[in-house]
């Protein structure tokens, strides 16, 4: 989850932007998005195809990149992603999409983000927020 007030307004000012998955041979694949909310808890919230090679590829390994823009922010989220498959969520949310059985949800939880905010125009590092622990490893647990 995005932790920070200044995380979830970066995030929520973009509506849309690129969600980077792994294919089953491990090549990066990244598509644009809409995104369609942002939780209570700060994760990120797309509407997909349930047949869509993005659910394959969320289910073989759930770890991805979200990039979101808007016009005064970017921010470069790694988080951990699933797929939720229930239309009282999306209500929930106030996705306005309608119950659709060729339709599932995309929870994204936030685990690391950069975003450029450094006086200098430098990267901001956030260490791995799934630890209470600040680090200066900026893999964002990635080997």
């Amino acid at each position: 989850m995005i932790r920070t007030a200044a995380e979830t307004r970066k995030a929520t000012d973009a509506r849309a932007g690129v969600l980077t998955t792994v294919d089953a041979v491990g090549r990066l694949v990244s598509r644009p998005m809409a995104r369609q909310a942002v939780g209570p808890d700060g994760d990120l919230w797309f509407v997909i195809e349930r047949d869509s090679r993005e659910v394959a590829h969320i289910a073989a390994v759930p770890e991805v990149s979200v990039t979101l823009t808007s016009e005064d922010a970017s921010v470069s989220i790694f988080g951990i992603a699933a797929v939720v498959d229930d239309p009282t969520e999306a209500c929930d949310l106030g996705t306005g999409w309608p119950e659709d059985p060729d339709v599932v949800l995309v929870r994204v939880t936030a685990m690391s983000a950069d975003y450029p905010d450094a006086p200098d125009g430098g990267i901001v590092y956030l260490p791995d927020l799934a630890t209470s622990e600040p680090d200066d490893d900026r893999s964002g647990g990635q080997a």
